[in-house]
C-alpha cells in the first residue's frame, strides 16, 4: 500500500513566480536570440524586440512581489540537509539571480529611455520615451552591458539549471520537489 508522505515545499505563489518568471526569462531571451533572424525595419523584427522588452518589464514587475514573499516567509527545508559549503553556494546563487532579475530589466528600461524610444507592441505604445530624443551614444554603451550581463547570465541560470538536477539525480534530496510540488510515494 502507497501512501503519501507530504514533504515542505514553497507556497504555491511562489511556486507560480518561480516558474512564471522562468518562463519571462527564457521569452526575452528567445527573442533576443531570434531577433537578428528578421530583416530590419520589418513588423516581425520589431514585434520580437517589443516582446523582448515586455518580457522584461514583466519579470521587474514580478520580481519584489517575489521578493517580499522570499523575505517573509522561510524556505521549507531540504531533506537532507546541505554542507556549509553548498548551502553558501546556493545563496550566492540565489543572491546573484535575484539581482539578475531585478538591474536586468531596469537596465533594459534605462537604456530605452536614455535612447529616446517608446516600447511598443503592435503599435501600441506600452512605456513612452519621457525624455526627449535621447542620447544614442550612451544608450548603445548601456546596451553593450546589458547584452554582457545577459551572457554572462546563461551561466548563472545554467548553473541554477544543474544545480536543480544534481540534487533530484546525484544527491537525491527534496530541492526540486520543494518548488515542483511534487508528492513523493513511499511504501
Amino acid at each position: 500500500m502507497s501512501v503519501i508522505l507530504s514533504r515542505p515545499r514553497y507556497s504555491a505563489p511562489r511556486r507560480w513566480l518561480h516558474w512564471g518568471m522562468f518562463a519571462l526569462v527564457l521569452l526575452a531571451y528567445v527573442c533576443i536570440n531570434v531577433f537578428d533572424l528578421f530583416p530590419k525595419g520589418t513588423a516581425v523584427r520589431a514585434n520580437i524586440l517589443a516582446a523582448h522588452f515586455v518580457a522584461g518589464i514583466a519579470v521587474l514587475l514580478l520580481v519584489l512581489p517575489r521578493l517580499m514573499l522570499r523575505v517573509r516567509h522561510v524556505a521549507p527545508p531540504i531533506t537532507p540537509p546541505l554542507a556549509q559549503a553548498t548551502a553558501l553556494m546556493s545563496k550566492l546563487t540565489h543572491l546573484a539571480l535575484y539581482l539578475f532579475l531585478l538591474l536586468q530589466p531596469l537596465l533594459g528600461v534605462i537604456t530605452l529611455q536614455v535612447g529616446g524610444k517608446a516600447v511598443t507592441l503592435f503599435g501600441v505604445t506600452l512605456l513612452p520615451a519621457l525624455f526627449g530624443p535621447g542620447n544614442h551614444a550612451l544608450a548603445h554603451q548601456l546596451e553593450d552591458i546589458h547584452g554582457t550581463i545577459g551572457t554572462v547570465f546563461y551561466y548563472v541560470i545554467g548553473l541554477h539549471i544543474l544545480a536543480g538536477l544534481w540534487h533530484h539525480f546525484v544527491r537525491h534530496d527534496d530541492t526540486l520537489q520543494r518548488m515542483t510540488g511534487e508528492a513523493e510515494l513511499a511504501r
